[in-house]
């Protein structure tokens, strides 16, 4: 529950604050006040998008923006005509609404837009089934749309005045976080700046290979940014190395390397000068004055940003089909999803229709929220939910009370409206504080009701909350368990892949296999986080596995010191001993496979690989100290 305070996003809260409440102004304006009639349902309705669309866009190019606007406006339209088949009683409804849900939980499995998507079809499902106003339907969708439109435009303005590349920006990122983990050399904060240049690193690249898969032709400017993350490679070896090896670098590297992120950043040229070549100092001072002067020589020249890029090999439709279908019905976590989003959702439903308290259709609403399309804590959000709506409810009621039914009104949606992107960046309770005024306000608009709407409100986010903890939380085995188990195996996998490449590779197949391997580990940092999100015994047993998590990051860095070592001019290790190594690594990943105990022999490697053997010793002696208490037969020697 507790949150760091985010940095306020001004150009976020101005464009919120301005596009969300402008449409009902307008209805107000032509009216003449606030009056019930169908020109306040035609401006609720056209917030009601505009909410929808303004909330979309996250921080990302411009066409990432527009497609997730364009993904929560046609399923939150979509949304509305399929509600309207989710009203009354019965059974009817009951069928509807839980097709809708496992539709949605196998949508959100393709990407983070269709996501966002997923989950305005279940919202705006839930809203249609009990939200009846004046207007013919196909005019609410009319003025849905309309709102949508003007959100997209005040998006569109908001992206010519900041006049920022994000692409480039991540790119930049990347080599501002070099430089943070060399001027941390030596201290505590020195992993922590490991962790954060591999986050960089995933972040650029997916966001240079995602905009050139996008791209209608090649791209030269996209192109050439891939050239830089390429070119970079040696030089986050060297950095990595100097970390572990504990070597202070040279203050004109460190300086080298932020005139290189804001001559990315910024477009500008490079001073003609770049730094001379190191012949002296440590292999890792070697390692990361080479990778400076190698990136120094990309950034530079065009041409060699260009050539330094790898093709852009789009696949064909029918790997593109296959993975779609990996990634939805054949895949257990989305199927499995899909039956507890539904289930929730039909118990909501049946609930919606037996409860004898005003706009019911709010337990639906509220499951949908707590349980929406992702794979996040359910349990976090369930309590933050709950927390946040209490709060959201006791002060938009407060406002409803206190507040006239006129201009003041509006201003109040404005400034609940300014604070969502700021609540967003907090946690998902703050945001629930002021969204759910905001949504209350537009309700009592188009339907106005008495004070007892409050406590029917509360009553109601407490009773979706239940139903989520019960039937979409404790009755699955799989919540109750910290799946880390495949997320480790991955990471081992990669880390085996890392070594035969360091050893035996091209230059290129190591770069990619050590991409590969921290990425893998960024993915169990992140299945880490989130089960400790968790109560106990999830947080507790998640917890256990961190040193072994640690463990498996030092491994990593030790190949790539001992890449850099080798580079640098130490004998290379004999093969024999690379094949040792990899076979204990194997042998770590059939232990957390098989929660086994793992033997206790030792690697014994010479040179350059005592460092990775220390580590990868290391990291099984962990495990034999998390795994369960049952033995199994001893492994054989690796001696």
């Amino acid at each position: 529950m507790r949150t760091t305070p985010p940095p306020v996003p001004w150009a976020d809260v101005i464009r919120f604050a301005v596009t969300v409440p402008a449409p009902l102004a307008v209805a107000v304006a032509v009216e003449g006040g606030i009056r019930a009639g169908p020109t306040l349902g035609a401006g609720v309705f056209a917030t009601t998008g505009a909410l929808a669309a303004t909330f979309a866009p996250m921080a990302g190019p411009l066409r990432d923006r527009l497609r997730r606007i364009a993904s929560a406006t046609l399923f939150g339209a979509l949304g509305l005509v399929v509600g309207e088949y989710a009203t009354g009683g019965g059974w009817r409804p009951v069928v509807v609404v839980a097709a809708v849900s496992a539709l949605a939980a196998f949508i959100s499995s393709i990407n983070g837009a269709l996501s966002l998507g997923a989950l305005q079809l279940l919202v705006y499902t839930a809203l249609a089934s009990g939200l009846v106003t004046p207007l013919p339907h196909w005019v609410e969708i009319g003025f849905f749309f309309a709102g949508a439109a003007w959100a997209t435009l005040t998006t569109l303005l908001q992206a010519a005045v900041e006049r920022t590349d994000p692409d480039r920006n991540a790119v930049a990122t990347v080599f501002r976080r070099i430089g943070a983990l060399l001027a941390a050399v030596g201290t505590e904060g020195a992993e922590d700046a490991r962790r954060e240049l591999t986050g960089a690193l995933n972040d650029a690249y997916d966001r240079v290979i995602r905009s050139r898969s996008h791209s209608p032709g090649r791209s030269r400017e996209l192109s050439e940014l891939a050239g830089i993350l390429n070119a970079a490679a040696p030089l986050v070896e060297g950095a990595v190395a100097a970390a572990r090896a504990g070597v202070a670098p040279d203050p004109q590297d460190v300086a080298a390397v932020e005139t290189l992120a804001s001559s990315i950043a910024s477009e500008q040229e490079l001073p003609e000068e770049r730094p001379p070549a190191l012949d002296e100092g440590t292999p890792a001072h070697r390692a990361v004055r080479h990778g400076v002067r190698l990136v120094w020589n990309v950034v530079g020249d065009p041409e060699e940003r260009a050539g330094a890029a790898v093709p852009n090999v789009r696949p064909d439709l029918r790997t593109r089909l296959r993975d779609l279908a990996d990634r939805t019905l054949a895949s257990p976590d989305a199927r499995a999803f899909a039956v507890r989003l539904a289930l929730c959702m039909a118990v909501a439903e049946v609930v919606r229709q037996h409860l004898a308290i005003p706009r019911p259709y709010w337990v639906l609403l509220t499951v949908a929220l707590v349980l929406k399309p992702d794979f996040g804590s359910v349990f976090t959000r369930a309590i933050q939910r709950g927390l946040g709506t209490l709060l959201g409810v006791l002060l938009g009621s407060a406002l409803l009370d206190y507040l006239p039914h006129n201009a003041w009104l509006l201003v109040a949606m404005a400034a609940a409206a300014a604070l969502l992107p700021w609540g967003r960046a907090a946690n998902y309770g703050v945001l629930s504080v002021f969204l759910t005024p905001l949504v209350i306000f537009l309700l009592d608009l188009a339907i106005p009701s008495g004070p007892g709407l409050v406590r029917a409100r509360l009553l109601d986010t407490l009773i979706g909350c239940g139903i989520v903890l019960v039937l979409g939380y404790l009755l699955w085995p799989q919540t109750w368990r910290a799946p880390l188990d495949e997320a480790l195996r991955d990471a081992a996998q990669a880390l085996d892949a890392f070594v035969e490449a360091a050893f035996t590779g091209s230059p290129t197949e190591r770069r990619r296999a050590r991409r590969r391997n921290y990425r893998a580990l960024t993915e169990l940092q992140t299945q880490l986080q989130r089960r400790l999100a968790e109560p106990p015994p999830i947080s507790t047993r998640a917890a256990a596995w961190w040193p072994v998590i640690v463990q498996l990051e030092r491994a990593s860095d030790a190949v790539t010191e001992a890449v850099i070592a080798t580079r640098g001019g130490e004998p290379a290790p004999d093969l024999a001993q690379v094949s040792v190594l990899r076979r204990a690594i194997r042998q770590l990943e059939e232990d957390v496979r098989t929660h086994r105990v793992p033997d206790d022999a030792e690697i014994h490697a010479d040179g350059v690989l005592a460092p990775v053997a220390r580590e990868v010793d290391a990291a099984r002696r962990l495990v034999r100290e998390t795994a369960p208490g049952r033995r199994s037969a001893p492994a054989d020697s690796l001696d």
